[in-house]
């Protein structure tokens, strides 16, 4: 018999097709026939019913009352749903239809009485009829409903446990016993370590998340578990799923089901989908909120440009900035076919928003000085960089071009064209920078706030030079993240640098969320760095994925560990050690304090290190860096030679 259960010989039952609705139709009536004849009998055995008038049927009496009670069920549609996926809304259509299908007799019989001093139907009779029908038809589509489940939870589908004990939690239980297109079986709820209540809901356990849950699974080969939407929100998946993680079982989440309260099974069912949790899932953080009037206030009938517009940062800013009604949006970048996509996925999702692709180069002044005449922004998101580092380790004149140059040509045209506020992104990696990309960031800091302290000793009303700092962004472009999910999937090995490296890392829509608030905080001349919340071991991070995606690490998906790569750090830092930072009115974005240059001499020191990129010089150029950034010590790098 345990064999039988277990055989994929039922898993057939969830493709049977429904049953036509005149089918359905008729087996109510069928049903309702026999509570008449019932209600009869039991008014004849219980109540000695006297004899109505010789002319009245009793035959005559059931097709009567039942061709009231199929009007009623026209009326109320008690036939149109499928029975094994019925809900309360079904029975309360039952119970309706029924119910007004013996007032209509009652009706009729004291109408008849009054006229003619004779009953048609037994008062009695009807009454009883009301609730013997309601019965029947009530326990036809619970009989049939569990039956369906039994059968189907007999059909050999994986056991799945779900995390979360609210309504969301609920409805994914009831969704996959119901739903015929998910292989899960559900068989237990998951509440917090810390409840120690026993209880039951929807007659499947509750266990509370410790060694002994780990234990209970292994014993009965329990492998899945469902988490749902709501409680990814109360809990810190990172510390909270690690337990499941470290034991190798399958996370598996949902989309967000807040309209399964609203909904019958019968629809809902069609929603169910089942994904593999995500690393990006375990690392984010509670959503930030931001004061959008002030968001508002700076974008809302203005002209906005985002460089950099089809990268990560960049596009996801394009997205949020039409959430606050600009006059126009300038997708200015150099890359011809992502700007082309990016324009159509636009143009596609907000019809209502006026979206100017652009290409230019922002080491073209020329070139950026014609965009800046033609479209007169008023805002500013200069998100066009090189970011790769053992890229500009190689390539330090380009990474002086593009990071340094561009900077300088964006900052001096959003000056001479009177923009109002100019937001640079910036990264954590110009914080003691040991890379050419991270001090060249660092260099275009230096630019765009001592151009802003000198503007602003004339003109207390010049552009709004603003900077903004974090660290690494979730699935942008060349993260670790996508490189990793390559390896896996290709077998391994999965590469990493160091056994000891560690990360911040932030999502790309709370990163541009975070630029977005800075830019309405700022006075101009401000770095912003931002709250990246606890540091993450690249190492772990490699493992967890591998756990995610189904496999041991380090048995059937091997680690190596292929030594740190040209001027990459084990750490990131958002502040240099001489820098403080003090808060704003939002807690996760703080003002760095940092160490301010004369414009005269950064202006004429940054000339200079423009005009030796000319040359194809490297160490020259490296050794101009590390004078206008003392801080800037290489490391793992040919250039470390410089620092002696």
């Amino acid at each position: 018999m345990k064999e039988l259960r277990h055989s994929d010989m039922l898993s057939h039952v969830s493709g049977l097709g429904y049953l036509p609705r005149w089918a359905v139709l008729l087996l109510d009536v069928l049903i309702c026939m026999t509570a008449y004849w019932v209600s009869l009998l039991i008014g004849k055995g219980v109540f000695a019913y006297q004899e109505l008038g010789r002319d009245t049927s009793l035959w005559l009496q059931c097709v009567s009352t039942l061709g009231v009670q199929i009007i009623c069920f026209w009326i109320f549609h008690t036939y149109s749903g499928i029975l094994r996926y019925s809900t309360f809304v079904d029975t309360l259509k039952i119970l309706l239809s029924v119910f007004l299908a013996g007032a209509i007799l009652l009706l009729t019989n004291y109408i008849i009485f009054a006229v003619t001093a004779q009953k048609y139907f037994l008062n009695t009779a009807i009454i009883i009829y009301i609730f013997v029908a309601f019965v029947l038809l009530f326990c036809l589509r619970v009989g049939v409903k569990t039956i369906y489940e039994t059968i189907r939870q007999s059909a050999g589908n994986p056991k799945v446990l779900i995390y979360g004990t609210k309504a969301a939690g609920i409805a994914i239980a009831k969704m996959l016993r119901s739903a015929g297109n998910t292989p899960y079986r559900p068989v237990g709820f998951i509440t917090d370590p810390n409840d120690k209540q026993h209880f039951q809901l929807v007659g499947m356990k509750v266990f509370p998340l410790n060694e002994k849950l780990i234990e209970y699974m292994q014993a009965r080969n329990i492998c899945n578990v469902i988490v749902s939407p709501i409680k990814m929100q109360e809990i810190n998946p990172a510390k909270d799923l690690q337990l499941l993680i470290d034991n190798n079982i399958h996370i598996l989440t949902t989309p967000y089901f807040t309209e399964f309260e609203s909904m019958s099974e019968q629809n809902a069912k069609r929603m169910v989908r089942i994904d593999a949790i995500q690393i990006e899932d375990l690392l984010e953080r509670p959503s930030i909120q931001i004061n959008t009037e002030n968001v508002r206030n700076i974008i809302s009938k203005k002209v906005v440009m985002v460089t950099g517009a089809a990268g990560s940062i960049g596009s996801e800013l394009v997205r949020q900035v039409q959430n606050y009604n600009p006059k126009a949006i300038i997708l200015l970048e150099q890359a011809e076919s992502p700007l082309h996509d990016l324009k159509l996925d636009l143009s596609n999702k907000f019809p209502n928003t006026r979206f100017i692709p652009v290409i230019a180069d922002v080491r073209n002044r020329e070139r950026i000085e014609e965009v800046f005449a033609d479209f007169r922004p008023d805002v500013v998101y200069h998100a066009a960089a090189y970011k790769h580092v053992p890229l500009m380790e190689s390539h330090p004149n380009e990474a002086i071009r593009a990071n340094v140059l561009g900077t300088k040509n964006m900052a001096d045209m959003a000056v001479k064209y009177g923009v109002e506020r100019f937001v640079m992104i910036s990264t954590d990696k110009a914080v003691n920078p040991t890379n050419i990309m991270g001090a060249s960031k660092r260099i275009a800091e230096i630019y765009v706030q001592s151009l802003f302290k000198q503007l602003q000793k004339d003109n207390p009303n010049c552009t709004k030079f603003i900077t903004t700092r974090f660290g690494n962004v979730l699935g942008s472009n060349g993260s670790v993240i996508p490189y990793f999910k390559k390896q896996i999937a290709a077998g391994g090995p999965v590469t990493v640098t160091h056994p000891d490296i560690i990360r911040y890392f932030m999502t790309i829509p709370e990163a541009c969320c975070l630029v977005m608030e800075a830019s309405t905080l700022g006075n101009g001349g401000e770095i912003f760095v931002f709250d990246m919340g606890h540091p993450v071991k690249i190492l772990d991070l490699a493992k967890n994925m591998i756990r995610l995606a189904g496999y041991i690490p380090g048995e059937e998906i091997p680690i190596v560990f292929t030594g740190l790569r040209p001027g990459e750090k084990l750490y990131e830092e958002l502040l240099n050690q001489k820098e403080t930072t003090i808060p704003t009115n939002n807690e996760k974005i703080m003002v760095a304090r940092v160490r301010e240059f004369p414009f005269e001499d950064v202006s004429k020191n940054i000339d200079q290190l423009i005009e030796l990129t000319a040359h194809n010089k490297p160490f020259m150029t490296v050794q101009k860096m590390k004078e206008i950034v003392p801080e800037f010590i290489s490391k793992n790098s040919v250039y470390e030679q410089l620092d002696k």
